[in-house]
Parts: structure tokens; C-alpha cells; sequence
């Protein structure tokens, strides 16, 4: 079989406006955050390009403000202003050399405004509520309405000196366009309200105005978004009816169609708790209304096999794969080339990707570290090592796993030793709870890879000073990780030097019971300090197991830590409907064995609560066997066992010190 023909449909040309796309996979718009003084510099130019070095068809690079009430984040570029021209034209004229269609999205957020990055009221149909902060909005006057209209065209105008191919124009996730045509957000009485073709003047003139300005062979794209979290917004048949409109016009080209919004901002990025091709439904439906424009699904597309499926039904013409080339940027290559399994899957965790957007950061990838570094770090090619060397990586976590996989790609003779009987450490363990197993999908990727490079792999080799002292290698990378802390200690008990009553018996580690190696009985306390899966996800473990859980956190709310990935809402909502109870703003005062006394960081009024098991999701210690140095050996410690962190900043570590060998 010819390899290519793995995905034959989704790796058929398709035509828009004379630009032929060499594939159907596109690199969807998304705020990678990466504006240097609001112009794109090499940050942005090597992370777009090497989209299109790894074969995407279509890139729709970041969104442009259109207008000074638009601007949302610190990385966004400069609106309204020609500054920015030269600066994307090399990234575009590099691009489209790279064989990739190039676009560029514009937006206006609308009423759900950042008024501390903006300093501008946000402008909106009727003056309704902001859902991005606690903001009201301003009710735009006519003129403001045709400032907006030609701010837009202005913008794609800009767009096509800069060398873009096309633009975007957003109207997704109840954003200004979307405000417009809702009648929700939209209650004007005058021509840009009421009746469907009112509430749609506005974004049919922005449309038509932009076709006019920019010509026939510019690419327009609309972007709209689908939700039926709230009674008020769109319904796909209202939707389809507002597409159908907009397509008999002849000037859209494509319509791509994401999922939730800022009413329900947890599905807009959906985590692994979400199903996958989310959106595959919607445009299969809106197949059937266009006459003309293509229809782009996105929306969990993560996969090859993901968008091969959508392309090969009928359900939408093109595919996007945002987080999916943020993990691996060469997934289209691989795929075209009849090597799907070697593409490295998004684990859908929004981490580094909308975790640092959220916090108004460049956005990165857990496991993909060269995400935002492509200009410093090659991208995720590697160069040949001038003086290739033998280096040992103890410890297959993360950091191992990165470190060892990456050395071998630059062509260094690698031997990584695992005590465990299987590679990931406590990763593989993080991927045994609920609806995680994409991790343990990483993991086997990481297995086939080491086959691949001729990484030699030691398991169940538990190494100590003296195998190091004798190993050939000169160059030793440590990455032997970390442990719970057999204290329990607890953070906001800084005086406590264990767990008060620890020596009660009956307490546990999260690791112990993803190991199943917990003998909890029915009622059990997770006393959660980090506020993120490691203690949350195995609550969840427990809770849908049938234990009854009692979830103690010191913080505010449950799953503080991963609100920036947007997944606290729903790991609280499956906690909740498990019949799992919160405490929140409490410690662990005493664990007597058979219950505790929690202790409220508010008051200081304790609480006893019966319980048969405590497990304590405190912060771990990193466990590091071995000397500071060993004569002749070059010893560099990496991941938890220089300190305990999360994942992603052990796989970035693994690929530095790869890189630096």
C-alpha cells in the first residue's frame, strides 16, 4: 500500500480563491501571545513557521485586533497601525515558500473586553455584561458601529500588503459579530438589530467591504463557534440559517465552526474530559445549507486517524488541528509521509498551551518544550552533535524520557535505566486516572521512538554510585524524580514537622493509590495542597470508584491550579455528581486513624469527620541517591530530583540538556 493512502482524503488539495491548500489539515487561528512591543518578532516567526515546515495546508496566524476596544492580551499586535507590515511579511513570504496557504484572523471581542490591557471601554451592540472580568460595556452609537466596519476592512487591507493570503473574520464564541447576531446580546432597535438581516448588517458589511478592498483572489474566511449551554445563545438551526445567509453572498470561502464560548469557556479549549471531534455534527449539518463556502471542523481534532474520519464522512471539508501541531509540529509531514504513529499526540491537558495563555504568557506545550522556542531551539528538528558521546539517563520519567529521546535524535549512544518495570514514573500513574490515558498513549509514542533511534532501554535497573562510577558513559543525566513525603507535611501547617497524627496509620500518597497499593475502606479524605490532578484526579479515581470522598484543599475553591487550563469546572462538576464533599479553606488539624479535625484557614473553628483512609497530595521531595559528583563522570541533574514540579517543566528540562550535550 502506498503509505500516503493511510489518509487519503485528508491529504487531497483543495482550492480557495486560486490558493491551493496541499492538504486539508489546518493550523487554526488561536492567541499564541507572542507579540514582542505589539510586533511579531522571531518568537512568532519560528513558531508559524515551523507549522509549515511540518506540512500544515493552511495557516491562520494569530488574531489582530481590529481597533483600539479590542486589544485583550499583552502579546496582541499593534491595531490599526502599517508597523507591523515588514515584520509579517517575512513571516508570511517564508511561510508560503514552506508550501503553506497563510491567513491572518480578525477580531473584536466585543462586550467581554480586558479592560487592564485595553484601558478602553469595550464596545458592544446593546451595553451587556462582559463574561471575560466584571466590566459593563458600551452601547455603540452608529458611527461607532461603521468606525468598527472599516476598522476591519482597514485591517484585512493591512493583512494583504503584509503578503497574508486571506483573513479570518471572527465571529466565534459570542464575539462581537456573534453579539450582534443574538438576540440576546443584540435588543437595538434601529438597522443593526431586530430582524436577521438587521442583527447581520454588520458582519455582511464588514464581509463585503473587505471583498471590495482586497479583490477577488483573497481568501475570506468566517469563524463562528456552536454552544447549547445556555438557552440564549445561538441554536445550530439559528446558526445554520445566519451561515446560509452570508454564504449566498459568494464572498466566503470557508466557515470553520469551534465549540462553546465565554458562557461556557470550559468546552471553548475542551480538556480530556470532553469527547473528541466535537464539532464534526455542526458542519456536517452546515454541509447541507452552503452552496459555496468550505467547512472547516474544529474542536478536539487531535489526531490524524480524527481528521481522516471527518474528511472520509462527508462531515466537513478541512480539518483543524491547533493543539494537536502545538505538540507536534510536523504532523502533517507525518502523515503525508505514511508515518502517523510517529506523531507525537496531544495529551488535550491545555497546560502550556491556554495554561500560560491564561495567564497572559507565550504559549508552550507540556510535552512539546519547543513550542515558542523554535527560534532559539531549531523547532522540533534536531542537529547532528559535531562530537557524538555515550550518555546514560537514569530514570524514564518525564525528564528521562525527553533527555533520552532527544540526545538520540542528535545522534548521541544512549542508554536509559528505569527501576520500575515499565517507563513514565509517576506520569504513567497520572495517566491511570480518569479519562487521562492519552499520557499512556505518550508513553507507548516514547516506546517506539527509542526503538527508532536505538535507544538501548534498562528496565527494572535500580542503579546506585558504584554502577555509575563503572558505567562507560562520561555524561550521566539524572533524572531519578521524586517522592511523597513520608511526613505528610503540610504547607499551611509550616510549624508542623509531620502530619499530626501520622503515626494513627491508615495515610496514603496519591501514588499509592493509582498503584492500588492503598488500603483505603469506603470513606476517604483526599487532602489535596496543590490543587491540580495529582490530587483532584485521584479524588475523581476514588469518587468513581464508589468511595465516598471527602475533598479537604486549603484553597478557595476545588482545582484551583488547573483553572488556567479551564478544567476545574468540570472536575468539579464529575466530583460533584460522584458524590463527592468539599472543605475548603481547611488543613488537616489531626488525623486520629479513623477521622480527622480539620481546621478552617478563615476562622479556626475544627471540625471532626469520620473517614477509614486519609491520602495527602502534599508536596513531594526529590529523591536523589547520589553523590554531588563522581570523579570523571559530568553529572547533571534535571526534572524532580533537582525539584519537585510538574511535568512540563521536567520534559523541558529533558530537552535543554539534550540539546546542550
Amino acid at each position: 500500500m502506498n503509505p500516503v493512502t493511510r489518509h487519503p482524503r485528508l491529504m487531497q488539495p483543495l482550492t480557495l480563491r486560486n490558493q491551493t491548500l496541499r492538504n486539508r489539515i489546518v493550523f487554526g487561528a488561536h492567541t499564541n501571545n507572542m507579540a514582542d512591543q505589539g510586533l511579531p518578532g522571531p518568537r512568532t516567526h519560528g513558531y508559524l513557521l515551523e507549522r509549515a515546515l511540518g506540512g500544515a495546508g493552511m495557516i491562520v496566524a494569530e488574531p489582530m485586533p481590529v481597533h483600539r476596544t479590542g486589544v485583550l492580551t499583552r502579546g496582541n499586535f499593534r491595531h490599526g497601525s502599517d508597523d507591523v507590515i515588514p515584520h509579517f511579511r517575512r513571516i508570511t513570504e517564508e511561510v508560503k515558500a514552506a508550501g503553506s496557504v497563510i491567513l491572518q484572523q480578525l477580531y473584536h471581542i466585543g462586550a467581554h473586553g480586558d479592560s487592564d490591557l485595553s484601558f478602553a471601554p469595550h464596545w458592544s451592540p446593546s451595553g451587556g455584561p462582559s463574561y471575560h472580568d466584571s466590566d459593563g460595556s458600551h452601547r455603540m452609537t452608529e458611527a461607532e458601529i461603521e468606525e468598527l466596519i472599516t476598522a476591519h476592512v482597514a485591517a484585512a487591507h493591512r493583512c494583504k500588503a503584509a503578503g497574508f493570503q486571506g483573513v479570518e473574520v471572527w465571529a466565534a464564541y459570542h464575539s462581537l459579530l456573534d453579539q450582534f447576531w443574538t438576540p440576546w446580546s443584540n435588543s437595538r432597535d434601529d438597522r443593526w438589530g431586530g430582524s436577521l438581516e438587521n442583527r447581520t448588517r454588520f458582519s455582511r458589511s464588514i464581509i463585503d467591504g473587505i471583498r471590495r478592498s482586497c479583490g477577488e483572489d483573497f481568501i475570506i474566511g468566517l469563524a463562528v463557534s456552536t454552544s447549547d449551554a445556555q438557552d440564549v445563545l445561538l441554536s445550530v438551526e439559528a446558526l445554520s440559517e445566519i451561515i446560509a445567509l452570508h454564504d449566498a453572498t459568494g464572498h466566503v470561502d470557508y466557515v470553520t465552526v469551534g465549540h462553546g464560548g465565554y458562557l461556557d469557556f470550559e468546552r471553548l479549549m475542551p480538556t480530556f474530559l470532553f469527547a473528541e471531534k466535537l464539532t464534526a455534527p455542526v458542519t456536517e449539518l452546515l454541509k447541507g445549507v452552503v452552496k459555496h463556502a468550505a467547512l472547516t471542523s474544529e474542536a478536539h481534532v487531535r489526531t490524524p486517524d480524527n481528521a481522516e474520519s471527518i474528511i472520509a464522512s462527508g462531515q466537513a471539508d478541512l480539518v483543524s488541528i491547533v493543539r494537536g501541531q502545538i505538540a507536534d509540529p510536523h504532523l502533517a509531514r507525518k502523515t503525508a509521509e505514511g508515518r502517523a504513529e510517529d506523531v507525537r499526540g496531544c495529551i488535550s491537558c491545555n497546560q502550556m498551551c491556554w495554561g500560560r495563555r491564561s495567564r497572559d504568557y507565550w504559549i508552550s506545550c507540556l510535552i512539546n518544550p519547543s513550542a515558542g522556542r523554535e527560534f532559539e531551539w531549531d523547532g522540533d528538528r534536531f542537529t547532528a552533535s559535531a562530537t557524538p558521546q555515550q550518555v546514560l539517563v537514569v530514570g524514564a520519567g518525564p525528564a528521562g524520557l525527553e533527555a533520552a529521546r532527544a540526545a538520540a535524535e542528535r545522534g548521541h549512544r544512549v542508554e536509559l535505566a528505569e527501576a520500575a518495570p515499565q517507563i513514565g514514573g509517576q506520569f504513567r500513574l497520572a495517566g491511570m486516572q480518569p479519562r487521562r490515558a492519552q499520557i499512556l498513549d505518550l508513553l507507548d509514542w516514547y516506546e517506539r521512538q527509542f526503538t527508532n533511534l536505538g535507544v538501548t532501554l534498562r528496565l527494572n535497573s535500580f542503579l546506585e554510585a558504584d554502577d555509575l562510577a563503572a558505567h562507560p558513559a562520561q555524561t550521566i543525566l539524572l533524572a531519578t524524580g521524586s517522592l511523597p513525603d513520608p511526613q505528610a507535611r503540610q504547607r499551611w501547617l509550616p510549624g508542623a514537622a509531620q502530619l499530626p497524627g501520622l503515626e494513627a496509620g491508615h495515610v496514603w500518597s496519591p501514588e499509592e493509590v493509582m498503584r492500588r497499593e492503598a488500603r483505603l475502606g469506603d470513606t476517604v479524605i483526599v487532602y489535596d495542597e496543590g490543587g491540580n490532578w495529582r490530587g483532584g484526579g485521584t479524588a475523581l479515581a476514588l469518587a468513581e470508584q464508589g468511595k465516598q470522598v471527602i475533598l479537604v484543599t486549603p484553597d478557595p475553591y476545588v482545582g484551583k491550579e488547573i483553572t488556567r487550563t479551564s478544567a476545574d469546572g468540570p472536575l468539579r462538576g464529575r466530583l460533584a455528581r460522584a458524590g463527592a464533599q468539599f472543605h475548603t479553606e481547611h488543613i488537616i488539624a489531626r488525623w486520629h486513624g479513623n477521622g480527622a479535625t480539620l481546621r478552617s484557614l478563615l476562622t479556626g473553628a475544627e471540625v471532626t469527620i469520620a473517614a477509614s483512609g486519609l491520602v495527602m497530595a502534599t508536596t513531594n521531595i526529590a529523591f536523589d541517591p547520589f553523590p554531588e559528583t563522581l570523579p570523571g563522570k559530568t553529572l547533571h541533574r534535571i526534572g524532580d530530583c533537582a525539584a519537585p514540579r510538574l511535568a512540563a517543566y521536567a520534559f523541558h528540562e529533558g530537552r535543554k540538556w539534550a540539546l546542550a550535550l
